[in-house]
This record gives structure tokens, sequence and C-alpha cells, in this order.
């Protein structure tokens, strides 16, 4: 027999948006991920109104069709109800979800929110600029590296001169490897500037580290800081592109990472280290190479809203914790919700 919900059952649960879409080539990761978090979300406590973030229009599909939001106060009027909200769960990946703007956009409205805040998303969005304050805590290992940006003339000896190939070449604020070619001959590094050039107007090219990859989420829960078990990925591709991140069978994803104690107690604690001292929030998910040969690890970058799809990373890292998404991602609401706007 189906409970019967009442407007009073309502009304004592918390209404919470669930933001998905943007305005990136990352938009149909963002919908398969707000879809995990929708499924896995405990209907018994919130209320939760999935809202789709366009250039077009911001919306959320009620019964009656598209209800727009009102920008004005982040607020959609239901019938003849006005919904506020109580958090708001951002799963967009890219801008304007995790390069801060909707962030500094809530934080105006003191609504808050499950990432981190509007100067941290900007800062890690750059992979550039995160990479510089991560070097200077002195922690972790960064590749060499130089920055590009639109318009401003570069030259390819200078690149050559400053790196050793191969390298990487990527979008500077991108993610799910879009744009990114790995370089092994001189003659293939204009072309993979101009392929990073058409998804960005900044350019990151990094020497390559050959090594595994690890990566390894990180979360507050009650003020406590827990790293999640680690993943290896290990890809049939010459990266962990696009189509390797996407595609099913072309990655091989290993969870909890098979590594040594002290590789796993290192990785942890650098991880929970950068996130405390770049002061982030909500569940974070970062990317090392484990150096062949030196067991150096080297730090690549910082999602802030990694995909959660349901067989992502972060999913999987979740349950291999011994965690149900359900109160994972429970969890993270009660955290935002306990912090009130600011």
């Amino acid at each position: 027999m189906t409970a019967v919900v009442t407007d009073e059952d309502k009304k004592m649960k918390k209404n919470i948006a669930l933001l998905a879409g943007g305005y990136s080539g990352e938009y149909v990761i963002s919908i398969q991920t707000a879809a995990t978090i929708e499924k896995s979300l405990d209907k018994g406590k919130y209320n939760i109104y999935k809202i789709i973030i366009t250039k077009e229009a911001w919306y959320h599909e009620s019964e009656a069709g598209k209800v727009l939001v009102d920008k004005n106060d982040f607020s959609l009027i239901i019938g003849e109800e006005k919904i506020n909200f109580d958090c708001v769960f951002i799963a967009m990946h890219g801008s304007p979800g995790e390069d801060g703007r909707i962030q500094g956009y809530l934080d105006m409205l003191m609504i808050p929110y499950t990432t981190c805040n509007a100067i941290v998303s900007a800062l890690t969005f750059n992979k550039s600029y995160c990479n510089k304050v991560v070097k200077d805590f002195n922690v972790v290992s960064i590749a060499n590296s130089v920055h590009l940006i639109k318009g401003e003339p570069y030259s390819m000896g200078a690149i050559l001169d400053q790196l050793k190939l191969p390298v990487f070449v990527k979008p500077n604020e991108s993610g799910s490897s879009l744009g990114v070619s790995k370089v092994k001959r001189v003659e293939e590094l204009l072309p993979a500037i101009e392929k990073a050039f058409r998804e960005d107007k900044q350019v990151l090219i990094e020497e390559f580290i050959e090594g595994r990859e690890l990566t390894i989420g990180v979360f507050r829960n009650k003020g406590v800081l827990y790293p999640l078990p680690a993943t290896e990925i290990v890809s049939k591709n010459e990266f962990f592109d696009y189509e390797a991140k996407y595609t099913p069978g072309v990655t091989n994803e290993i969870t909890p990472a098979d590594v040594d104690t002290n590789t796993k107690e290192q990785l942890e604690a650098k991880a929970m280290y950068i996130y405390r001292y770049l002061n982030c929030r909500g569940i974070v998910r970062m990317d090392f190479i484990l150096q062949h040969g030196t067991n150096k690890l080297f730090f690549l970058e910082v999602n802030t809203m990694p995909g959660q799809s349901e067989n992502s990373i972060v999913p999987q890292q979740v349950r291999a914790s011994g965690r149900t998404l359900t109160s994972f991602y429970g969890d993270l609401l009660e955290e935002c919700l306990a912090q009130g706007g600011n």
C-alpha cells in the first residue's frame, strides 16, 4: 500500500534544489549525475526539486509543465505555492556550477549549497592557478608546466625550452578531458594547442609524469574530514580521455586501489591537507600520479563537482567504504544545512 504524503508532511521536510545542466560540454554528464543523486536522496526527509540550468532558461519540470525560476530570490511558484529553498545541491560540472559563478549568486542570496564557495571553486577550476597554490603548500609534487592565454603571444621554442616531451596539452578551465591531447612529437604541439584553445581561452601544457593514476574523494561530515577509498584508473586509451571516462569497457577502475599501506596513507593525508587548506566543502575528488621508480605523488587537479552517474568513481568509492549513496548524500545535505547561508 502506497503511503499518502500530506501537505503537512511536505511542510515538515526541507526544500532542496538539485541543480543540473549548465553551459558547458559536460551538460549530459551533469544530467546523469543529478539522476543518481535524485534517486538516492531520502524522499522522506527532503522535498527535491530538480532545476535545469541552460543559457536560455532556469526551470523546474512540474506536473503542470515547465516552471521558470525567479532569479530575484531563487524561488519557484508551483500552482499557488511559492517554494523557497533551504539548501541547493549543485550537480553541475563546468560553468556555471563548478567555476564559482552560481556559488557567488547563492552567496548573495544567503542560500547554503553543497560545494566549495565561490572563490575556492573559481581557483580550483583554473588548473594553472590551482597548481601554483598547491605547490606552495609543499606537500606534493607538481609537474612542470606552461600557461598560455588566448591573444597573448607565445613561442613554440620557449615552450620546448621549458618542458620535455611528452606533454599533455589541455584547456585550463574545462572538465571531462574535453580538448586534451598527449603530445609526443614537436610537430603535434601546435595542433594540440589549437585544439585546446577551441575549448577554452586558456591552455595548460604539462610535462607527462609516467606512473599510476590514482584518484580519491574527500568530504566532511559533522565537521570531521574523511577520505574515501582511492581508485586506480587504468585506461586502454593513451590517457584517461573523454571516451575512456564515459565509454564502458575502455577503462578499468580499481576501487579500492591496490597500493601499499604507505602510499595509501600518504595519498589520504595529502588529499585531506589540500582539502583543508584550499578550504574545500562538500565532496571533492583529487587526482594524482604515483610516479614509476620514485613512488612520488604528483598532484594533477581538484574536482569540486566530480561526476556521479551510477558507475562514476565517487559512487564506486562510497560503496567501497561500506556506505550507501542515500546516507552519503544525506550527510552532505545535513552538513550544508548546518552551515546556513554564508
